[in-house]
């Protein structure tokens, strides 16, 4: 039974001696090249490093964020429906039609919301 698992072991092995063999070859590289403070700085798009390291962000980005994922989500579980429309059309009726008429209805209703509510005015 131990014979099953000699190719996972083997594969496991491998990819720690890689991990393993990539971080020395990294660090012995790294102290063979010359030094400076130039090359040791940040690099910020060709700015100095001023200022604090973290900047701020408004809420209205994440909020906008979390919104594209939510509609970018809805739209992905809509793809496999129109895949199969015809399919379950002629199985099931008009339901599948129904239901996805309340999917699509349930998103409009929180787009309408969210316009609403501002979370979509970049200007403020």
């Amino acid at each position: 039974m131990f014979e099953n698992y000699i190719p996972v072991l083997l594969q496991i092995l491998i990819a720690g001696a890689f991990a393993v063999g990539t971080l020395l070859f990294s660090a012995i590289a790294g102290k063979s090249a010359k030094r400076n403070a130039i090359k040791d700085s940040a690099y910020e798009c060709g700015m100095l490093p001023v200022g604090e390291s973290q900047p701020r962000f408004s809420v209205k980005f994440y909020i906008v964020a979390m919104l594209f994922v939510l509609f970018d989500i809805e739209v992905v579980f809509l793809y496999p429906w129109s895949i199969v429309y015809k399919d379950y059309l002629a199985a099931f009726g008009g339901s599948i039609l129904a239901v996805a008429t309340g999917f699509v209805s349930v998103l409009g209703v929180a787009f309408v919301y969210a316009w609403k509510k501002g979370v979509l005015d970049w200007k403020s």
